[in-house]
């Protein structure tokens, strides 16, 4: 199976054809396109934790930094067993495209640690969190590199960089970090922000379809955070959630599922498979490999790369594909997808929602102010719908594929960034 990094390479040279109509110095256009696809810096580093019986452990880190050109580094902190330098490379890239979609000032960026965060103790995350700041001190800030939770990470481990990162550098500096608690700066709407944002996408997408969301069946891979927030907040549109899934597979209910009811089973049995043997009249279980191969309208993989791959894209029947998760799609299933006349909306533009009210809890903190909640869903909502119809204007005009038209549009904006700054 191909790299994350590979496949971000991939989908930017996907797009360096229709790019070059733009630029009439082809030599200096071909430049700046070698340099968006390499990050500029890559940091990592060994950090050392005292455990809870008094032994030493180590954990490789990571930061990548990808392009600055238009506005500081952006990008989560995921800790995770199979975390790799080549994935946060990826997710770097990705987080620059996925930033200058719905125009917000950043860069890319993204950290990682090699951890299994279920085998250490409470008090034990706190080391490490607390070391990854100071590790990360030099290099972030305001106008540096804000940094925000990600994969198996949140407010808690935000809140423990941010103190970490404050007392090495003796002074509050809390627009650091995004995705921090209330009481420590963060914004109203930062919780639900990235599933709200896909919902957002899928209804903008709907209008231009002719879809009626009572009569549009979505299945969800993955009922985390973004998958649950997706989940509630497509449900209450009107849209049918037919199937979710976790770790442990998935629940099936061809009349509807309610994502409350079933977030607040979860939350009790710890599984969806332990909710389904519990309650069989209500609930059939489904395997994750079965849920992608459902007959529904919507197909929404929010878990991790690489979902929808070579092996199980013929099984897909989905005539769209909402990409919730980073990289869920392989570019060659994507090939196939398309070939059977699929959409895809890209991840780059169906995820953007967690990263665009980061931005709004950054120049909330900046600002010493805070939103309301209905100023940051108003101004979200704004946000997608403008993307949205900007990307669906280039797919239309350029007869491309929603994700190439989402690079088109990405990569133009950062490479005029580039150029208008002299970096060729």
């Amino acid at each position: 199976m191909p790299s994350p990094f590979a496949n971000a390479k991939k989908q930017i040279d996907a797009v360096v054809d229709i790019l070059a109509e733009y630029y009439p110095d082809k030599s200096k256009f071909r430049k700046v396109i070698e340099s968006i696809k390499t990050p500029q810096k890559v940091f990592k580093r060994n950090l050392s934790i005292r455990t809870d019986n008094g032994k030493a452990k180590k954990f490789m880190a990571f930061r990548s930094q990808h392009n600055d050109a238009r506005g500081p580094f952006k990008g989560g902190i995921r800790f995770h067993s199979e975390v790799t330098e080549d994935e946060v490379k990826a997710l770097s890239t990705w987080m620059s495209i996925k930033c200058a979609v719905v125009g917000i000032p950043y860069g890319g960026g993204k950290g990682g640690i090699i951890v299994d965060p279920q085998k250490l103790s409470e008090s034990e995350l706190e080391q490490l969190s607390k070391k990854y700041a100071e590790f990360i001190a030099p290099f972030v800030g305001p106008w540096k590199d804000v940094p925000a939770p990600d994969v198996n990470t949140g407010e808690r481990e935000m809140a423990w960089m941010l103190e970490a990162f404050e007392k090495k550098n003796g002074k509050h500096e809390p627009a650091t970090f995004t995705g921090k608690p209330l009481a420590l700066g963060g914004s109203l709407g930062r919780t639900e922000a990235t599933g709200q944002g896909g919902a957002y996408i899928l209804s903008a997408y709907a209008d231009h379809q002719g879809l009626i969301a009572e009569k549009t069946t979505v299945a969800v891979q993955g009922f985390g955070n973004v998958g649950y927030w997706f989940s509630k907040i497509a449900n209450d549109l009107g849209y049918l959630i037919v199937a979710v899934s976790d770790s442990s597979g998935g629940i099936y209910n061809s009349k509807g599922l309610d994502i409350e009811k079933l977030s607040e089973l979860k939350e009790k049995y710890g599984s969806l498979k332990e909710i389904a043997e519990r309650f069989k009249s209500k609930y059939k279980f489904i395997e994750n490999e079965e849920l992608i191969a459902l007959k529904v309208d919507i197909l929404a993989p929010a878990a991790l790369e690489n979902s929808i791959n070579e092996k199980n894209v013929n099984g897909v029947k989905a005539k769209t594909i909402i990409e919730l998760a980073n990289g869920p799609t392989t570019p060659e299933a994507e090939e196939v997808l398309l070939s059977k006349k699929a959409h895809v909306l890209p991840d780059v533009l169906c995820n953007a929602g967690g990263v665009t009210v980061s931005y709004f809890e950054w120049v909330q903190n900046l600002h010493g102010y805070r939103w309301s909640k209905a100023k940051v869903n108003k101004d979200l909502k704004r946000i997608m719908d403008a993307a949205f119809e900007e990307v669906h204007k280039i797919s239309h005009q350029k007869k491309i594929s929603y994700r190439k038209a989402a690079y088109v549009l990405a990569v133009k904006r950062i490479i005029d960034a580039m150029m208008l700054r002299g970096r060729v």
